[in-house]
């Protein structure tokens, strides 16, 4: 029995046997391994998001008519306000380098007429203006000492970034009333929910001052319900389990 054992381990094929096996074997853990990282993404990461708000609102701008004493072109936006913050169960000192926000996605009905805009810079005492020289395609937020939202800077060690996503141009208002209420526009001009709904996904990168690059899709639906009957409307996403962030750069 031991002579035929031994012959047995002493044949060539046995070997080529012994050896597939263990390479299946290694190719199952690393598969494991693969589809887990998939599936879960970076589980301790220096930074982390912990909150996106979303405030919907509706708005008028003015335009000239000459049959009516009140004309609007009306719009609906939506500011997004994403938190990023420090991981303090994260053993090691890290630093951002910067925050993008790229690869924008819309599916909406009325995709040829939303915008998305940075933070305007020179109004003090408003955060966004839907004017042409802030419409974007991404954003880059840049290290810096303190975050400055309206500077497009953000806190090596985290802080806030923010963008709108505006539905523009929606429809034609006009009214001889003798006061307007703008939050009761898209309502009195016969706008439904349904109508405004859309889709937007982007990506988010974080980048480290070691060169690491952390990325994750966002995926949301706007408007928040209820802005068209209350005017404004917000909701804030602390669930951040769908959002996968995977290493894209070593």
């Amino acid at each position: 029995m031991k002579e035929k054992l031994k012959e047995l381990t002493n044949n060539k094929f046995f070997h080529i046997i012994v050896l597939v096996v263990i390479v299946m074997i290694l190719l199952f853990i690393v598969g494991i391994v693969v589809l887990k990282y998939n599936v879960e993404g970076e589980t301790n990461m220096p930074f982390h998001l912990s909150k996106i708000s979303i405030i919907s609102s509706s708005e008028g701008k003015d335009k000239e008519s000459t049959d009516s004493k009140w004309a609007f072109d009306l719009y609906q936006s939506n500011d997004i306000y994403i938190y990023i913050d420090k991981n303090e169960e994260y053993d090691k000192t890290e630093a951002i380098k910067e925050i993008r926000i790229e690869n924008m996605n819309i599916e909406s009905a009325n995709r040829e007429n939303v915008k998305i805009y940075r933070p305007d810079s020179q109004d003090e005492k408003q955060i966004f203006k839907n004017e042409d020289e802030n419409i974007v395609e991404n954003l880059i937020y840049e290290c810096a000492l303190e975050s400055d939202l309206k500077n497009l800077k953000i806190s090596n060690q985290g802080g806030l970034v923010a963008f709108r996503c505006s539905n523009n141009n929606i429809v034609e208002y006009k009214s001889n009333d003798e006061e307007i209420i703008h939050t009761q526009l898209l309502k009195n001009a016969g706008i439904t929910e349904e109508t405004l709904k859309m889709s937007l996904k982007f990506d988010i990168v974080i980048k480290l001052e070691d060169q690491k690059e952390y990325k994750a899709n966002v995926s949301l639906e706007l408007p928040v319900n209820g802005v068209v009957e209350q005017g404004t409307a917000s909701k804030e996403i602390t669930d951040m389990s769908d959002i996968i962030f995977k290493r894209v750069n070593t």
